[in-house]
């Protein structure tokens, strides 16, 4: 009897353990912020310039964000407001989904997409997986299949973009005959990159000129002129925080705020990249920080990246729409040719001509949107450059940060003081427009 009572109960219990179980799935802001980590860490793996980077950040954002607008009234879709997007498919109402694993599942997918090295993705993607499956099978595969259909309606979308034509076209001309005209600068010399990115569609602005700032001042190396006041500005400056050395506060901006991905390293015969995130992952990072510290909802978080992400990425079109206009050179080449050869800047010239600054457009135009989302006068701790051995910095509000990062261009002398200045207004202008324009909070 005891035989068989015991057998009655081993087969209750293996039956109960086949059983599924039916556990809601939670899913966590840091689990959105490991996605965005991930894909930023990859980008630097893979390099990317910022152009390009801030389409692999902006497009998974707005497939996550379409999907929170669907399932919560506090947000209204960007349909109608953003450049021919369309409305995501809705889901079947019988079939039980849980929203936010679809916008994470949305955002994984879609980004994945954007990147080379898919397999360093798929191993995050592929441990969450692993859990939610667990918790209720039934709600992730459901889930995972709506959050699948919308990642490819935004790809179909986003593949309409012009990027891939843009692939194709000639790459740019250096007219060495014009001394106004930007060259390559050392140590790689690169060609200059994404002439044609003026040419891809933007999301808010009406188009790439939008916001085109005022010519630089006109090129002359006649002393009494404004143009060889700013260049030998930058000469002047670079001197003086030499002086200071180690301790100087100049040089350490320009350096927290570097955010090149192309520095080359010379040690004898070998030449490497130096690896490092790019001015919009910087911005992405400071996002995190304040969505973090004000213990923003998951909701809240996609919306924050989401919106900040389109101002950066149409700041991008923006700014490279001036700087293959005004083609202008880059105050190394001309301090080397005219001042002193031996000149070297703190911070490696970036291969794209010089005006406007492209960190201080982006800077301009993420904080103006972050202003809008966490408000004027929010204190934090920027601890977004850790990784690559820099200290923590801190500041006031989103736009003191941004006018440091611009003012960054010309202590690390890469940049004249015109292109500092105007790129900030530029920039802000933009976010400005970009907060006009976009009603993503529902009313």
């Amino acid at each position: 009897m005891k035989t068989k009572l015991k057998a009655i109960a081993l087969f209750a219990l293996l039956i109960s353990s086949c059983k599924e179980k039916n556990e809601p799935i939670i899913v966590t802001t840091d689990e959105y912020h490991a996605s965005v980590d991930k894909i930023t860490n990859i980008m630097i793996h893979d390099i990317f310039s910022p152009p390009v980077a801030s389409r692999i950040f902006a497009y998974p954002n707005i497939a996550a964000y379409e999907i929170v607008a669907q399932n919560n009234s506090d947000y209204a879709t960007l349909v109608g407001q953003i450049k021919d997007l369309t409305s995501i498919p809705t889901p079947d109402k019988d079939i039980q989904i849980n929203y936010q694993v679809s916008a994470l599942i949305a955002h994984m997918d879609l980004s994945r997409k954007l990147i080379f090295s898919e397999d360093k993705m798929e191993v995050l993607r592929d441990s969450l997986y692993k859990v939610w499956e667990t918790k209720n099978r039934l709600t992730f595969n459901n889930s995972k299949a709506y959050g699948l259909k919308v990642a490819e309606h935004i790809a179909e979308w986003m593949d309409k973009d012009n990027y891939k034509q843009t692939r194709t076209m000639p790459k740019f001309t250096v007219d060495t005959d014009d001394q106004s005209r930007w060259q390559p600068t050392p140590p790689s010399y690169m060609d200059g990159i994404e002439p044609h990115w003026s040419k891809i569609r933007p999301f808010a602005l009406d188009s790439a000129s939008q916001f085109k700032p005022v010519p630089p001042p006109p090129f002359s190396m006649d002393k009494n002129s404004k143009f060889y006041k700013e260049l030998i500005e930058v000469y002047n400056v670079s001197n003086e925080m030499e002086k200071k050395g180690d301790t100087c506060e100049e040089i350490a901006i320009a350096q927290f705020w570097d955010c090149n991905p192309y520095v080359s390293v010379t040690q004898g015969h070998l030449m490497f990249a130096k690896k490092k995130i790019t001015p919009g992952a910087h911005w992405i990072g400071i996002t995190k920080i304040a969505s973090k510290k004000t213990n923003a909802d998951f909701d809240k978080t996609i919306f924050a990246h989401t919106k900040t992400s389109i101002a950066m990425y149409d700041a991008f079109i923006s700014c490279w729409d001036e700087k293959y206009r005004s083609n202008l050179i880059r105050p190394e080449t001309l301090i080397n040719q005219y001042i002193d050869e031996n000149w070297k800047p703190v911070l490696q010239t970036p291969p794209f001509p010089e005006y406007t600054s492209g960190h201080s457009v982006v800077s301009g135009a993420a904080a103006t949107t972050l202003t809008s989302i966490f408000g004027e006068n929010f204190d934090f701790e920027d601890d977004s450059e850790i990784n690559f051995g820099l200290p923590v910095r801190h500041f006031k509000s989103f736009l003191q940060a941004a006018d440091e990062a611009a003012i960054s261009r010309m202590y690390g002398g890469i940049h004249y003081r015109s292109a500092v200045e105007v790129g900030i207004n530029q920039g802000r202008d933009l976010g400005g427009f970009v907060n006009k324009k976009l009603t993503m909070l529902a009313k």
